[in-house]
């Protein structure tokens, strides 16, 4: 495992685990008519502190999208989950709260889960698949259930839909990171020409769009703690998922390999749960009383 793509994957999950939480403390704050709408996205680039955690989101993506372009998803993408780990990091100073056997109990799991995972599987490039129709097989299955479960949350918006909007978002980030290590491919091998006349960044581009809507709707109607975990835990699994399914990324395959990766997928999803709902992380949204950042439509 490259020491440099250590580093950037870690330093993308802290510039997205601090956006996560400035990204929510503005988003709390906004019109519930704005649910599911890009008019959400207009009101909170009004925001000071909504436009500081998406600076960091884009820092997070871009050092991603690095990380991405020199090792492989499945490698990338359990470090990238480590982001929970520095959202609480955050919350706890904003909250002064202990990390408390809860939250040391969730942080041995997900840090070991990601052990577990990359020491067993020692993910590795390979060939990548040529067949569309597996690409398409894929990614239309991820696609397809993020848009099962945003259906299903429009009707329960309160109550199970931030979770459920989180978890769509975090499908459509685990495929977007997929792609952008392809297009990042078609750039080093046929420039600025090679990477605009494929599809593969423009997916990018809708992805990211639709998955920050998701996301802000997300924030905006729950707290902190009912939304991170599900789009942590999805991000990576939809990921390594693409990596393995189509990007040609290898994984060790033998009886005790597979019970390893599948114990370390298992760590870290309980992980992150218990993370997520440590009392460190926000509660409840606030008030919504008049904002000046949100009214000035």
């Amino acid at each position: 495992m490259s020491v440099l793509v250590l580093a950037l994957a870690v330093g993308a999950a802290c510039c997205l685990g601090f956006g996560f939480v400035l990204q929510q403390a503005a988003a709390q704050r906004a019109p519930l008519g704005d649910f599911l709408s890009p008019r959400l996205l207009l009101d909170l680039v009004r925001v000071p502190t909504w436009l500081g955690g998406l600076a960091l989101m884009v820092a997070g993506m871009v050092l991603g999208a690095v990380a991405l372009g020199r090792g492989e998803v499945s490698l990338v993408e359990p470090l990238l989950a480590t982001n929970l780990l520095f959202a609480l990091a955050l919350s706890r100073r904003r909250t002064r709260q202990s990390l408390g056997r809860q939250g040391w109990a969730g942080l041995s799991l997900l840090a070991g889960g990601v052990t577990a995972f990359i020491v067993a599987g020692e993910p590795r490039g390979g060939t990548a698949v040529t067949d569309p129709l597996r690409h398409w097989l894929i990614i239309g299955v991820m696609v397809g259930l993020a848009l099962l479960v945003t259906t299903y949350a429009k009707r329960s918006r309160l109550s199970a839909g931030p979770v459920l909007l989180a978890l769509a978002a975090g499908l459509l980030y685990g495929v977007q990171d997929a792609l952008t290590r392809v297009s990042g491919e078609r750039f080093a091998d046929g420039g600025l020409t090679g990477l605009l006349t494929g599809w593969q960044p423009y997916g990018v581009l809708v992805l990211g769009v639709t998955g920050l809507v998701l996301v802000q709707s997300a924030f905006e109607t729950a707290p902190l703690r009912m939304s991170l975990p599900a789009l942590t835990a999805a991000q990576p699994l939809a990921g390594i998922a693409c990596g393995v399914g189509f990007l040609g990324d290898r994984l060790h395959t033998d009886t005790g390999a597979l019970a390893w990766e599948a114990a370390g997928l298992a760590a870290i999803v309980a992980g992150i749960v218990l993370l997520g709902l440590h009392p460190a992380m926000p509660r409840g949204t606030a008030p919504r009383e008049p904002v000046p950042d949100l009214q000035s439509r």
